[in-house]
């Protein structure tokens, strides 16, 4: 993350010192030139240290040191003040100070203490980036597998973890994109900078400039403070960017320009800020579709895509359902102080056998009810969801999933045939499961293991309507 630092004092020669001595650093520096009138603007500059003078806080000093303290974020205030007495400046960090500096030293002297203070800060995100939940830093050896198809990936992965080049993530929703970026990020030489997540699919459009690039004080209607954006928070570190493929075209055209210079102006601001971060983004969706449809600029695409990497589906190594599936049980059982020891034979079966439309985080969902409903020391066929009990017979004729003969699939590629033919088992998937709930879609996605939200937006992707299965609207 980039440090800021505020500026509002009377010494002349400090402020040039600091201008001269911080402004190759990775330092946002604000220097108000007219710093008699700029309490205002101070409070509200989303500022990491406040340099200023002592003669410059509205009194109470103590009331204003403790505006400047009760911030958001939890700055590091420095106070210059033009009396030499110890007792004074006693005072003054009684009133909450962190530092109190005699501004009568030479600058030089007053430039090595303000240093020291932009170190200790750094120091500080560095220390607040560890995981205080107790959760274990994701790692490549996370996706150690069986599968050829896995182990061909993971190797593409490990020669591009070094590089700092725009790396795009495709796969199906729930097959860990984010999981490996995290991964990709601890294992380079990025880890000790931050890791900084965003989907594009959860931020309203007329917020997302706001949430990447960040704004200034008063560049729209509400922003009443200034605030930093997802690119400054990334600084030294990784930015991912996931559901990228629901950026708006608007903001595509910025996200462009910040890639290619890695320069950006904050909303409301007029001087570029330089960062230094590797941008991951990831999508479930066919870009190339997307580009197609207008809807993706190709540019973008290329610049994003200078390293592109699909992880593939559960349902394409099985193989390693029963060794997940174990990993997922001793993580929810230890969370939930429960003593479960396995699997039974024909609940193992029964996971290996399903489609998991929902990949690995449907199976982590699965593993986590299956641990809280379990009633001995093994999970049973009976501690999973009715999905996986019933087992129809799946049938691809029976099912009528071939709407098309098999021979024109020679004209599309594997993936466009197998995306085809997993849609199709998907949304008649679905519908026998609303026929049989009657249209209640709570009902429906505990039958099928996913979240409520989750099965809507499989129904609107699908062009399912849940009125169809309701009684007497048939």
């Amino acid at each position: 993350m980039l440090t800021r630092l505020v500026c509002a004092v009377k010494e002349k020669k400090l402020v040039a010192a600091i201008e001269k001595r911080l402004s190759q650093a990775d330092i946002r520096l604000k220097i108000f030139r007219d710093p008699h009138n700029a309490w205002q603007d101070l409070v509200r500059s989303c500022s990491d240290v406040f340099l200023i003078s002592r003669t410059l806080i509205p009194k109470p000093v103590d009331a204003s040191v403790a505006i400047l303290n009760n911030l958001p974020e939890k700055p590091i205030t420095i106070i210059l003040d033009d009396r030499e007495s110890s007792k004074e400046h006693a005072t003054l960090i009684g009133a909450g100070a962190d530092m109190v500096l005699y501004s009568g030293l030479p600058p030089d002297q007053l430039m090595e203490a303000i240093e020291t203070t932009l170190t200790s800060r750094q120091q500080f995100y560095d220390l607040n980036r560890f995981d205080h939940r107790g959760r274990i830093q994701p790692r490549l050896h996370d996706f150690v597998s069986s599968s050829r198809d896995m182990q061909l990936f993971l190797e593409e992965v490990r020669q591009i973890v070094a590089s700092d080049a725009s790396l795009l993530l495709q796969g199906e929703t729930g097959v860990g994109k984010e999981h490996l970026s995290k991964a990709i990020h601890m294992e380079s030489h990025r880890s000790s900078g931050p890791f900084i997540a965003l989907n594009m699919a959860a931020i309203p459009d007329q917020l997302m400039e706001s949430e990447l690039f960040g704004h200034e004080q008063g560049a729209f209607t509400g922003a009443i403070r200034s605030r930093r954006g997802a690119f400054e928070l990334a600084h030294g570190g990784t930015l991912f960017l996931d559901e990228i493929g629901e950026m708006p075209l608007k903001t595509q055209s910025k996200l462009l320009r910040v890639l290619q210079d890695f320069e950006f102006i904050p909303v409301g601001g007029e001087s570029p800020v330089w960062v230094d971060v590797r941008v991951i983004a990831a999508t479930n969706k066919d870009l190339d579709q997307e580009i197609k449809n207008k809807n993706f600029r190709q540019d973008l695409y290329y610049r994003l895509g200078v390293i592109t990497l699909t992880l593939p589906p559960l349902r394409q190594r099985k193989e390693d359902i029963p060794v997940m599936a174990e990993q997922f049980l001793i993580q929810q059982a230890q969370r939930t102080s429960r003593e479960i020891t396995g699997f039974s034979e024909d609940a193992v079966n029964a996971l290996c056998n399903y489609a998991w439309p929902g990949n690995v985080r449907e199976l982590m969902n699965v593993i986590e009810r299956a641990v809280l409903l379990c009633r001995s020391d093994c999970i049973t066929l009976q501690d999973l969801p009715s999905g996986f009990q019933e087992n129809p017979d799946l049938s691809l004729d029976w099912m009528g999933v071939l709407e098309t003969d098999p021979k024109t699939w020679t004209s599309q590629t594997l993936d466009q045939v197998k995306a085809a033919m997993i849609t199709r088992v998907e949304k008649k998937y679905l519908e026998m499961v609303l026929e049989k709930t009657r249209g209640r879609v709570g009902e429906a996605a505990k039958k099928a293991g996913i979240h409520p939200r989750g099965l809507y937006g499989k129904m609107k992707k699908l062009g399912i309507d849940k009125n169809r299965f309701k009684p007497g609207l048939q």
